[in-house]
């Protein structure tokens, strides 16, 4: 992006371009949707769209971005030490949330968690994670933070692929159990 976040016209204009992606990516594919359909619909020029995104997936992740930070929340939504048999409520939230986006973040999450998405996803969980260790004086912030962003990136986009069969409160116990186990494990 070229233009200061700070500017309110340049938010309007973002802010219109994500909501017309979310609303074209409900009713088709993102790999069907034109920049040409999505600048008639925000009602803003085709300039102006390449002024704030250099493409439609940066676009996309962009408009994207919430579900990122609440999963980042939704992880971190706990105090005291963690029951691996209790996730957090926003954990579960995050996660029936998904479904009416899923298409969209299927197509920018790939299997694995890769994809343009699940780089952003890992990387913001990653650095929330380690923070919070080193914070706390746990072992090997690194080391697990890492783990704890590969892990979640993962299995969610493999669940929001079809790979793992859950229903989202399954994946909410599953996924919070996984990630309080590789918070416990001692290493040497």
């Amino acid at each position: 992006m070229t233009v200061p976040p700070a500017d309110p016209r340049a938010a309007r204009t973002r802010a219109r371009l994500r909501q017309a992606l979310l609303d074209e990516c409900a009713r088709r594919p993102l790999a069907e949707v034109s920049v040409a359909v999505l600048v008639r619909r925000a009602g803003v020029g085709r300039a102006t769209f390449y002024l704030h995104y250099g493409d439609l997936d940066a676009l996309a992740v962009d408009a994207c971005a919430d579900v990122v930070r609440d999963a980042v929340d939704a992880l971190h939504a706990w105090h005291g030490t963690p029951d691996p048999a209790s996730p957090p409520p926003a954990l579960a939230a995050f996660f029936t949330a998904l479904a009416p986006h899923a298409a969209l973040y299927r197509a920018l999450l790939r299997p694995g968690g890769g994809g343009p998405l699940g780089q952003v996803l890992h990387r913001d969980l990653r650095a929330r994670s380690r923070a919070e260790r080193a914070l706390a004086g746990a072992d090997r912030p690194d080391l697990i933070a890492s783990a704890v962003a590969a892990t979640f990136a993962g299995v969610l986009a493999d669940w929001l692929h079809g790979l793992i069969e859950a229903t989202p409160d399954q994946i909410t116990h599953r996924i919070w159990c996984l990630l309080v186990t590789l918070h416990r494990a001692r290493l040497p």
